[in-house]
C-alpha cells in the first residue's frame, strides 16, 4: 500500500507492518523518478508499505531523522529504524532490501 502522511500519526503508520519510509521533496528530480518505481512496487506486492513523507510540509520528522538529502528512504520493522537507503534505487533493488527484513 502507498500511504501519503498527511494527518495520520507517523508512530502508528510505521508500527503497523514493514514499512519503506520514502523522506522526499516535489522539487526533487530523483524523487518524482522514484515515484515511478513506487507506483509499480505496490502493484507487484504487499509485503510492505510504502510511506511518503514530503520534508517541506513535515520539517520536524525530516529533522528527527537526520534527513539531510532526498530522497532518503528509511526501513522501518516493528515500529524501529533498521536501514537507511540514499538515493535513486530501482524497484528490483528496493524489493530485495525489503526482502532482506521480512
Amino acid at each position: 500500500m502507498l500511504i501519503h502522511l498527511e494527518e495520520q500519526k507517523f508512530e502508528d503508520v510505521v508500527a503497523s507492518k514493514l514499512c519503506l519510509v520514502d523522506f522526499y521533496a516535489t522539487w526533487c528530480g530523483p524523487c518524482r523518478m522514484l515515484a515511478q518505481e513506487f507506483e509499480e512496487i505496490v502493484e507487484t506486492t504487499q509485503d510492505f508499505d510504502i510511506v511518503k513523507v514530503d520534508i517541506d510540509e513535515f520539517p520536524a520528522l525530516a529533522h528527527q531523522f537526520a534527513i539531510e538529502v532526498v530522497p532518503t528512504m528509511i526501513v522501518f520493522k516493528d515500529g524501529q529504524p533498521v536501514e537507511t537507503i540514499t538515493g535513486y534505487r530501482t524497484k528490483e533493488e528496493l524489493i530485495s532490501i525489503m526482502q532482506k527484513h521480512k
